[in-house]
């Protein structure tokens, strides 16, 4: 089984891999859109717009992630055995200790951002605090380690902060279309339908590609983190206790939904197979299945 060490190699190569696949895309799109506008100034906006906004992801998606979600930095003395768990998990996993910090919020949750092991957070819910017992909110950290450790951190917010350039420049040279511009009679009707529809799929396209890398990062951080406390019933037992709360925390939103443990907007009402698709994270019951499986 894959563990904390042997997946950093892998996932920094994928998230090359991920950029560049994203960077075609985008490039995809402003090459249909100066086609259909004549103007070749279109590709070079987008592609300058999307390496701008990978640059601001890379250095600053700790700070983006804790603003959103309005947590505060752990007091040492207030919060002394987070405190210790965390630097004894990290110690054992081989990282640098991370900052912490806490969430004033009922809903369980936790997560972990930053560019590298060095510049790390991770964040947990006073929820999460008072839910859990001290073997299951170890499970939660070393689950949280673990992203930070497989280098999971990056590939995610690459991974998100491109789809979203992608909609939005998508969104751009839809709406340019729809109030004009272009020499459209002189263009096959074929082609420029071909190229409208693929200005309308790519988002979708980019959003099933990020959500489809969360799950599997989760799955991994899961094994990873079971691991590392060598206690896989402790983090089954966390996922079904924050599974089991059910409502949203009080500042979800989508731009940071895929760094937390569980869904930040709580249990989904539509059916199995829809969640699957369009859920940042695994369904519970397939990740405590796993969990259960393992030997240590």
């Amino acid at each position: 089984m894959a563990s904390l060490y042997t997946q950093q190699s892998k996932n920094i190569w994928r998230t090359w891999l991920l950029m560049t696949a994203f960077l075609v895309m985008i490039v995809a799109i402003g090459y249909v859109a100066a086609w259909y506008f004549n103007n070749p100034g279109l590709i070079y906006i987008a592609v300058g717009i999307s390496l701008a906004m990978n640059v601001v992801a890379y250095w600053f998606s700790d700070k983006i992630a804790l603003a959103s979600t309005g947590a505060k930095e752990a007091d040492p003395r207030e919060y002394l055995e987070l405190h210790r768990i965390l630097e004894n998990l990290a110690i054992t996993a081989g990282l640098p200790k991370p900052r912490l910090y806490v969430i004033n919020d009922a809903a369980p949750n936790a997560f972990a951002a930053g560019r590298n092991p060095k510049n790390a957070v991770v964040a947990v819910t006073t929820g999460l605090l008072q839910t859990l017992d001290r073997n299951e909110l170890e499970g939660v950290i070393a689950h949280e380690l673990s992203h930070i450790g497989n280098r999971d951190i990056l590939v995610m917010t690459v991974a998100v902060v491109l789809a979203g350039i992608i909609a939005i420049i998508a969104d751009i040279f839809l709406r340019m279309s729809f109030f004009g511009g272009g020499d459209r009679e002189s263009k096959n009707p074929v082609l420029m339908i071909a190229g409208l529809i693929a200005i309308i799929l790519a988002p979708f396209a980019a959003q099933l590609i990020q959500l489809a890398v969360s799950r599997r990062r989760e799955f991994l951080a899961d094994a990873s983190g079971a691991l590392l406390t060598r206690y896989p019933e402790g983090l089954a037992s966390a996922l079904a206790k924050i599974a089991s709360h059910g409502a949203p925390m009080r500042r979800a939103n989508h731009a940071t939904a895929h760094l937390f443990i569980s869904n930040p907007f709580g249990a989904h009402e539509a059916g199995r197979f829809i969640a699957k698709i369009f859920s940042t994270h695994p369904p519970v019951e397939e990740r405590i299945a796993a969990l259960t499986q393992m030997r240590t």
